[in-house]
């Protein structure tokens, strides 16, 4: 939790001193935000996690319903188990905001992962937080919580 609360805090302050950008660089970025909300999807699916460890930056959280924050380590070890598939990864109701060098993702997502022979289906609403660093888009931080309705 205390990773997930420095995250945060380093966004407002991102936000206090973010520089105006230009509606070109910020129309390219938020394409790409939305390209990497695919990837995201697809390497669910496929099960890739080269793909996913490339979009997950090494300082990576990731807090869902029922279990403890996990690492980028950890994350990355449950998907190469193999212990858990997707059936279904579907995002809905996207939302890209940009803040200088960080931007939020939000949204809802519906998922079915078989984990150990019984399918689990799941109902969630997220936020993603994103840094672009030397370069590229990549992950931070990852929240989801049941969605309520």
């Amino acid at each position: 939790m205390h990773t997930l609360s420095c995250v945060i805090a380093w966004i407002a302050a991102t936000i206090l001193v973010q520089q105006p950008r230009n509606e070109s660089q910020e129309s390219a970025h938020t394409k790409e935000l939305f390209r990497l909300e695919n990837v995201w999807n697809e390497a669910h699916v496929r099960g890739d996690a080269n793909a996913l460890d490339s979009l997950w930056a090494d300082d990576f959280v990731a807090t869902v319903p029922n279990m403890t924050p996990m690492t980028k380590a950890e994350t990355i070890g449950i998907w190469r188990s193999g212990r858990m598939k997707f059936l279904r990864y579907e995002t809905s109701d996207l939302r890209v905001r940009l803040y200088g060098d960080a931007a939020v993702v939000t949204g809802r997502v519906h998922r079915i992962r078989n984990l150990g022979g019984r399918d689990v289906d799941d109902h969630w609403r997220f936020t993603k937080v994103y840094v672009h660093r030397a370069g590229r888009w990549q992950v931070v931080a990852w929240h989801a919580s049941t969605a309520g309705d």
